[in-house]
């Protein structure tokens, strides 16, 4: 006979007050009800449970045997409980990002900084990958959301929209004379390109953009970092394709120097992805919210 998991509430609930009609009082039913549950569970199980004394019923050795499990079963209970308001309270929890190196250092680390200092009991785990590869992970389900270079289709995410970065040629004192006057991809084909080895996201967009242009540059250099790009035209080696938002010290300072082109390379976006399948813990929606604001 199949058990009703009710049965063995009002098993336990009974064993803790010695009486039925104390039972169907912290319950709130009745006693006859009280009485047919413990019944059923006796059948499902093949025994007695409890034994009449004169001041309310008593357990019988098969019911002490139960309630030991029910008993740990409910603490069992009651600490997943416990573990759930905390996670409500923010009082733990983990949040899990995919972002690739560039996204991590220039546009999240403020507001994993902001975040761990409101809620330093929630566990932060930053996976760093390729946008396209940051798209699988979330489908797999070893993230909760990803900061992602745009343009993404895929139509089992959601895309939202956080910011629009600007993508520019610069370079070091060596070929700072390039950067003079306004300049045409033809001109620019003439020096060392360096560029992001091909998989990313930005270096797609990027050899779009040239492909537009009616062009086909042969980078002299491909690297796998934003960083290296940065170092690489600063020592003079070429002249790097980077994101204009992440270097404006060096532009400032007077370390770097933007190359206008005549037909300057479209901004583009950056974006948070999520599944549309998949629920979000409480704290990954609390640091989407300070994302989003």
């Amino acid at each position: 006979m199949r058990t009703n998991l009710d049965w063995y509430r009002v098993f336990y609930v009974t064993a803790t007050q010695g009486s039925f009609s104390k039972a169907a009082a912290a319950l709130f039913i009745t006693q006859p009800a009280v009485s047919y549950a413990i019944k059923q569970l006796e059948m499902a199980l093949g025994g007695k449970l409890f034994s009449r004394t004169p001041k309310g019923v008593a357990l019988t050795a098969e019911g002490e045997v139960l309630f030991k499990h029910i008993e740990q079963a409910y603490g069992f209970l009651a600490a997943a409980e416990r573990k759930v308001a905390e996670m409500h309270q923010m009082l733990c929890g983990e949040v899990r990002i995919g972002a690739g190196d560039s996204l991590c250092k220039h546009y999240l680390l403020p507001y994993l900084e902001s975040f761990h200092a409101s809620f330093p009991d929630i566990k932060i785990q930053v996976t760093n990958r390729t946008s396209l590869e940051t798209v699988q992970l979330l489908k797999e389900g070893k993230i909760d959301f990803g900061i992602v270079n745009l343009p993404i289709e895929d139509k089992q995410i959601q895309i939202c929209e956080i910011a629009v970065i600007q993508d520019c040629f610069v370079a070091g004192e060596k070929y700072k004379h390039v950067a003079t006057k306004p300049v045409s991809m033809q001109e620019m084909s003439e020096y060392p390109i360096i560029l992001l080895e091909k998989g990313s996201s930005s270096r797609r967009y990027i050899d779009r953009y040239v492909q537009l242009a009616g062009m086909d540059i042969q980078p002299e250099i491909e690297l796998g970092s934003v960083d290296l790009l940065v170092q690489f035209a600063r020592i003079g080696l070429g002249i790097s394709c980077v994101v204009k938002d992440y270097i404006r010290d060096e532009l400032r300072q007077g370390i770097l120097y933007e190359i206008v082109l005549e037909d300057p390379i479209p901004p583009r976006s950056i974006g948070i992805i999520t599944s549309k399948e998949m629920p979000l813990s409480v704290a990954a929606t609390q640091f989407l919210q300070l994302l989003q604001t």
